[in-house]
């Protein structure tokens, strides 16, 4: 009886299942990509052990450099913390 409503989607294409060389070399294609992007390179870092990639960024990236700047500090900001005001 609803087979019109069915029957009318369009068929989603086969999905070709990779395999883990080809996920693996598309992974590292992606990151040397977003990599070769930045103007300061970060390091990598290997952990044979464990198997994991760290990245060692710098402090700010140039994108984060473009957020709202810190609120300037107050004087009140710069008092020492006394022990009653700490608890």
């Amino acid at each position: 009886m609803l087979r019109f409503l069915f029957g009318m989607r369009p068929r989603a294409e086969a999905s070709v299942a990779e395999t883990q060389r080809e996920e693996l070399e598309r992974l590292i294609r992606e990151l040397n990509a977003a990599v070769a992007a930045l103007p300061e390179k970060p390091r990598l870092i290997i952990d044979p052990a464990s198997g994991k990639l760290e990245l060692d960024l710098p402090e700010t990236l140039p994108d984060e450099a473009l957020a709202l700047p810190a609120p300037e500090r107050t004087e009140q900001d710069d008092k020492p913390v006394s022990g009653d005001e700490a608890a």
